[in-house]
């Protein structure tokens, strides 16, 4: 499917992945509706792409359903989905003094990781599954999530985000197969370590450890290469229900 002339939501589109991913759309000659709770920086994106944001808690039912119909509105159904919103808070399942992790630090994790996911991609097919299909397979667009390297191999202190992320991994192909009926394709992405404003709070000796970490390249990822790869899956009509590392052959090790 061609990205121009075609409507997307790109969810934590305001920075990192998710910036990179709407600033490829653009670039490509498609519309471009950003999702995401930093409305200072999300507002910013948008006018510098021309397209639209909405403030959006993800794993709230009724701001994805109301921001998907105005963005509708506005541009047209919406054909591509990226679903790049999430958080990373670490925390041990026991803390050194033996104190459980607080049930709502894991549930926040899932929440916004898991449940937003499946939230918007869920809100974004309902709007698009009767529209006219774009080409003769009977096309109609494409919803890409986001997972992690942490879905296979999650760390000591990931417990929620590698719970999070491999219910994102495994949520792909039940909902491919579904969505086949409907000509949407449903693919995931699980990036390796990335340079993201998540990795700017390390000291730079530790983001060079990880570096060092990664068999080749040897460096942390892009964003723009997490943007790369959704131009191809968009592009590529017979990509579908898989997810696809992109970890310069990285394998963690337990911590």
């Amino acid at each position: 499917m061609k990205i121009a002339g075609h409507a997307a939501i790109i969810t934590g589109g305001a920075s990192g992945l998710g910036a990179a991913t709407a600033e490829m759309i653009v670039r490509e000659g498609g519309k471009v509706a950003v999702f995401d709770m930093n409305a200072e920086l999300g507002e910013a994106k948008a006018r510098e792409l021309g397209g639209l944001f909405y403030r959006v808690d993800v794993s709230d039912e009724a701001q994805v359903t109301q921001a998907i119909a105005d963005a509708q509105a506005k541009h047209g159904v919406a054909r591509i989905c990226v679903n790049c919103a999430g958080i990373a808070t670490p925390g041990k399942v026991l803390s050194r003094e033996g104190e459980p992790l607080p049930l709502a630090d894991f549930a926040r994790v899932i929440n916004i990781n898991l449940i937003g996911t499946f939230n918007v991609l869920s809100k974004f097919a309902a709007a698009l599954h009767t529209a006219e299909p774009v080409n003769a397979d009977g096309a109609r667009g494409v919803i890409i999530n986001t997972a992690s390297v942490a879905a296979y191999e999650a760390q000591i202190g990931q417990p929620a985000y590698g719970a999070s992320k491999g219910g994102v991994m495994a949520l792909t192909l039940p909902v491919a197969r579904e969505f086949a009926r409907y000509g949407i394709r449903v693919m995931t992405i699980a990036p390796g370590i990335f340079w993201t404003p998540m990795m700017k709070g390390l000291p730079e000796e530790a983001q060079a450890s990880l570096a060092t970490q990664i068999p080749f390249p040897s460096r942390l990822g892009t964003a723009a290469e997490y943007a790369q790869l959704a131009q191809a899956i968009i592009n590529h009509d017979y990509l579908n229900g898989e997810t696809i590392r992109m970890d310069g052959a990285i394998r963690m090790g337990p911590k």
